[in-house]
């Protein structure tokens, strides 16, 4: 197997344990709903997930072990993805966000951090940010 193979292969496996995961998050609740399940499907599309590992996951996130992305974009990203998730039905619960901090932190975030940005992160899906917040979002110039 050579390098871009090798590199290929172990960012399928990170792919696949961040999509378990978002699968245990979404079905935190007993049930994914169609907007969840919508979500889903396009996120599957976009870390490359056949239908078939689609299916697998699906009966059993478990199996899959989270690994956690190198760079702090890539982490942001993954949260940013499951907060998609839990939101498709435009609420939060206990449960859920008690699998996001874990999440957070197996991302490699310090327990305080993840708090902070799960917080935060609430407030903006949330649509409960205040001014400031909203003004410096609006403002902030696009890389």
């Amino acid at each position: 197997m050579n390098f871009t193979n090798l590199f290929q292969s172990g960012k399928h496996t990170r792919n696949l344990g961040h999509f378990a995961a978002i699968v245990k998050v979404a079905a935190a609740d007993g049930k994914i709903i169609p907007e969840e399940e919508k979500m889903l499907i396009r996120l599957a599309s976009k870390l490359n997930i056949s239908e078939g590992e689609y299916e697998q996951i699906l009966k059993n996130p478990t199996a899959y072990p989270l690994t956690p992305s190198f760079t702090a974009e890539g982490r942001l990203e993954r949260l940013h993805d499951l907060f998609m998730i839990i939101f498709a039905d435009h609420k939060i619960d206990e449960r859920e966000r008690f699998l996001i901090e874990k999440y957070a932190i197996g991302l490699g975030y310090p327990e305080k951090e993840a708090t902070r940005i799960i917080d935060k992160s609430i407030a903006i899906f949330s649509g409960n940010i205040n001014f400031e917040e909203y003004k410096y979002l609006i403002n902030k110039k696009q890389d």
